[in-house]
């Protein structure tokens, strides 16, 4: 039996925003104790000269794990999601992925190059993550907890084939698209992504692979 988490983290994407996952975080009906997690020199956070690279910020996240813990992630923070479940099977009880790379290859499944944008946009952010290319792709057949992703089906930068793919590699894992839905989905459709944590969280896990659209 799954056993129910008594933490969520909350991860953002890499605008490091800690407020995008509070109007969901506060529609759950789940009484785990909420936790959400920023990343040093983005947004609000301050810098932090000893976070260099992706490692820096998974360590992070690894000493809010202390206790049975869902991670619920955005974008950039869904590889540090993975990276952190690959690190504690043992405690991670579930991962909620939303429009991320999971650590595979986009490339060849038609997502935009967003980084020059990014980086254009966002000047004063550490270039570490702009070069990142963390590639996780033979290691997700060893997370064995429920997955539960959630895509946009407007989205260029993860588009749902990326959400096709990880739920091909996760050997338990879930994928929803949300017809319209972008890259902020998780903030743009807070109330139906809370009530699918909710009924993901309490809920035996059932396998299959196949989408589900929400109209």
């Amino acid at each position: 039996m799954i056993p129910s988490p008594s933490k969520l983290l909350f991860l953002p994407g890499a605008s490091g925003n800690t407020e995008f996952w509070r109007p969901a975080a506060e529609r759950l009906a789940h009484p785990a104790q909420q936790v959400h997690i920023g990343w040093p020199g983005f947004g609000s956070t301050p810098p932090d000269p000893s976070v260099t690279g992706m490692a820096d910020l998974v360590a992070r996240v690894l000493l809010e794990i202390d206790q049975p813990t869902a991670l619920v992630a955005q974008s950039m923070g869904g590889i540090v999601a993975v990276c952190a479940a690959l690190e504690r099977p043992e405690l991670v009880t579930h991962l909620v992925l939303t429009v991320t790379s999971g650590g595979v290859d986009m490339s060849a499944l038609g997502a935009q190059d967003w980084r020059a944008d990014f980086a254009a946009a966002n000047p004063n952010l550490p270039r570490w993550f702009l070069d990142d290319r963390s590639d996780l792709t033979a290691r997700l057949a060893e997370l064995h907890m429920p997955v539960l992703l959630l895509w946009g089906d407007a989205d260029p930068i993860s588009p749902v084939r990326v959400g096709q793919r990880l739920a091909e590699l996760l050997p338990r894992a879930e994928l929803h698209v949300f017809p319209g839905g972008g890259h902020d989905l998780g903030f743009t459709h807070a109330a139906e992504v809370a009530g699918l944590i909710d009924r993901y969280l309490e809920t035996p896990f059932k396998c299959g692979h196949q989408p589900a659209r929400f109209d």
